[in-house]
């Protein structure tokens, strides 16, 4: 049996990580600007998420959702404590695709209605609803395809005014900053008038927060740079450092009813194991700000080069979730970085390089990403 080939893959199999570095087969060392898609949030092989794994696994690795885990319970605790939303409830599921597709259902069940509002280059997961909120149509199947969702252009309040209106929408699913679609931004004043209109019309506001939350912006949540408080609120990627974790955050509001949502695998002992150990790490560490301060100052060694460097064209983002857009096409910069400078980065549509690095990043990596940026061109 082989494995069926859906990614196209680079010639570099990496066996090895500690930090905001990895190594591949042959000891060779790269800088790691792109934390496995983002899911890296406390740096590889943190020395207190490994012995915290080890020490859960030695005990009990997994049981099911039909006994107490006390485990779960703690990670509410923590999280509401250091999100600010003490009053929510947690449901933990496996992916963010998951944690979407869950968001969405709730909200359908809540209201009764079918339609979701969801913005143009919107990206929100590959499973039935989550991908036809998704605004990308080679990855929609046909099956898939059942005309529920309406994308609207970014930051045109009037757009959504005028579907809201018409009172048939279940939910706005929104990222506040995107990340596939090039790292772009949700403007404050469309965000609050947004969160308004959801209340006016009955429609439940989502927060996609999978890419741009778990303190990747420098705050806990992207959201809260623009001073709304959604219905429901998305996360997975850091939340565990790399063990498969999702979770929605669901406003007091929503009362569950027995069997609605399940999950067989979702806040198993290992992963709630993993996700307190990261929780751990980031209030220890103050993780937080560091994408906060970190995140501003690679900016702003971006923005110097881009005045020396005639083909960047934007540097745009916030903390550690930054886009450098180029006026050529970004495969042969990236391929520069990662075979010559030795330094993975990500990208966003075929010309913005998409920066996720662990939240634990220094400036002093900073630094070095920008002298090989630059070496690049």
């Amino acid at each position: 049996m082989k494995l069926y080939d859906v990614y196209p893959l680079f010639n570099v199999n990496i066996v090895k990580g500690q930090g905001c570095k990895v190594w591949d087969e042959q000891g060779q060392e790269y800088l790691d600007l792109y934390g496995g898609h983002a899911v890296i949030s406390i740096g590889h092989s943190h020395p207190h998420y490994v012995k915290t794994l080890s020490q859960q696994l030695n005990t009990l690795g997994f049981y099911s959702n039909s006994v107490i885990n006390t485990l779960q319970q703690q990670l509410a605790e923590r999280m509401g404590k250091l999100c600010g939303y003490d009053d929510y409830q947690l449901f933990l599921i496996n992916s963010g695709a998951e944690a979407n597709e869950n968001a969405l259902k709730l909200a359908s069940f809540t209201n009764g209605r079918t339609r979701v509002l969801a913005a143009e280059k919107a990206f929100h997961g590959r499973t039935s609803l989550a991908v036809e909120a998704t605004h990308n149509p080679k990855i929609i199947a046909p099956i898939n395809a059942n005309g529920h969702v309406t994308y609207l252009p970014l930051n045109d309040l009037a757009a959504w005014e005028t579907e809201l209106a018409k009172g048939d929408v279940c939910a706005v699913i929104l990222e506040c900053i995107q990340g596939v679609g090039g790292i772009r931004m949700v403007d404050k004043t469309f965000a609050q008038g947004l969160s308004a209109l959801c209340k006016q019309y009955g429609a439940v506001l989502i927060c996609d927060e999978i890419q741009c939350g778990y303190g990747r912006s420098g705050k806990f949540f992207a959201h809260q740079w623009l001073d709304i408080r959604p219905d429901m609120i998305t996360c997975a990627k850091g939340i565990a450092n790399g063990f498969p974790m999702g979770a929605v955050l669901i406003s007091p509001d929503f009362a569950p009813v027995y069997g609605q949502l399940g999950t067989t695998f979702g806040g198993n002992h290992l992963a709630c194991a993993a996700a307190l150990a990261v929780l751990d790490v980031m209030e220890q560490e103050e993780l937080v700000e560091n994408a906060r301060q970190v995140g501003e100052y690679l900016m702003e060694r971006l923005k110097e080069l881009q005045q020396e460097q005639p083909h960047i064209v934007d540097v745009r983002g916030r903390g550690l979730m930054i886009g450098v857009e180029l006026d050529l096409p970004y495969k042969e910069v990236r391929n520069r970085l990662l075979f010559q400078e030795h330094c993975f980065t990500g990208c966003s549509g075929t010309n913005v390089i998409r920066l996720l690095p662990p939240l634990s990043v220094s400036k002093e990596q900073a630094d070095a990403f920008v002298e090989k940026l630059k070496r690049c061109f």
